[in-house]
């Protein structure tokens, strides 16, 4: 069997903003009545986080519970657990209406750090950056240029992006152009 790596193995890029592959990280998607006693049950089990609400992400560690539509959340845990926690899920959810899958070889994540990160996802989605309209807690699940993504800003001021692992070098090659030094357009400042 060959040995998991990330989409882009740890690529690296330091403009006014730092971009990065984070690794491998585990994913489950859950989907379900998402005001069942059930699948909250399971979900903050699995992630030791609260259910979040309509466009929110929960955070904790490794640990993130987000929210992604009416009946989806996007659980994230170290990926070495991931086949426990879907097990764990179905036992407690056994004999319910709900899908829970294993998503994380299908998905990239990237962090974009530094002063500049607003303005990195700014130049790439129709979303408003300024801290009064998206602060930590808060996820958007959007386009950037021309692929489906997800992002959240952590409490460190890092945003963490997620992409199909298809789009990766594509996703990670937008975020370089974004924060390429010289391309600074202090929408932002």
């Amino acid at each position: 069997m060959s040995k998991p790596i990330s989409a882009l193995d740890g690529a690296s890029f330091q403009g006014f903003a730092k971009v990065e592959d984070v690794g491998l990280r585990g994913m489950i998607t859950i989907r379900g009545d998402l005001a069942s006693a059930g699948i909250k049950k399971a979900a903050t089990a699995a992630t030791g986080l609260d259910l979040p609400g309509q466009r929110e992400v929960k955070l904790s560690g490794e640990n993130a519970l987000a929210w992604m539509s009416p009946d989806e959340l996007l659980a994230l845990v170290p990926y070495a657990d991931v086949d426990k926690k879907i097990a764990a899920i179905d036992k407690a959810l056994k004999g319910k209406h709900y899908l829970a899958v294993n998503v994380s070889d299908a998905r990239a994540v990237f962090r974009v750090s530094g002063t500049g990160a607003r303005e990195v996802i700014a130049k790439l989605s129709p979303v408003d950056m300024s801290a009064e309209a998206f602060g930590v807690g808060r996820i958007r699940r959007t386009r950037m240029a021309q692929v489906p993504a997800a992002f959240w800003i952590d409490a460190d001021g890092a945003i963490t992006v997620i992409c199909f692992r298809s789009v990766a070098e594509y996703v990670f090659n937008l975020l370089k152009g974004a924060a390429a030094k010289g391309s600074e357009v202090h929408h932002l400042a």
